[in-house]
């Protein structure tokens, strides 16, 4: 057995718009693309990302490498996650869980009490993620149609 390593990294607010983030999610898009169908693709671009109601979290490395990513869009409603990513040799270290708790916080701080996602079936590590995370399994939402291939997530803060 490895011992076990301590990962030195910071979660920062960022524009998804920067080449080493923009490598992370194209990154996502390759993993994701070819396990569903084009009309189960729920992807949403970078320049959407962009905009004032999404909170933009991007995780480096002490060497300032970007190593994971995600967003909360920030509706008057609720909080919905957008392109979670940590880099494949990077997870196992709590990246995730990190982000993901980042990501809650700044909904909780624009005072809202719940988080939906939308994930894929065929990502079981993503599934396990949000489940550790208190995430459960509810209806499709805010416009989504209800999608075999997809698992939509509730969490309330």
């Amino acid at each position: 057995m490895l011992p076990e390593i301590a990962v030195n990294f910071s979660i920062r607010l960022e524009t998804p718009a920067q080449p080493d983030v923009v490598r992370l999610i194209s990154a996502l898009d390759t993993h994701q693309t070819p396990l569903y169908p084009v009309e189960s693709n729920y992807t949403t671009d970078i320049s959407r990302l962009t905009y004032a109601d999404v909170a933009f979290a991007v995780a480096r490395t002490a060497y300032g490498e970007a190593i994971g990513c995600g967003g909360v869009l920030l509706t008057a409603a609720h909080g919905e996650l957008k392109r979670m990513y940590v880099q494949p040799a990077w997870r196992g270290n709590g990246i995730g869980s990190a982000i993901l708790r980042f990501l809650e916080q700044q909904a909780r701080a624009h005072g809202l009490r719940r988080v939906y996602l939308e994930t894929g079936i065929y990502q079981p590590e993503a599934i396990d993620l949000y489940r550790r995370a208190g995430y459960e399994a509810c209806a499709a939402f805010s416009g989504y149609q209800p999608d075999p291939l997809s698992l939509f997530m509730l969490k309330a803060l």
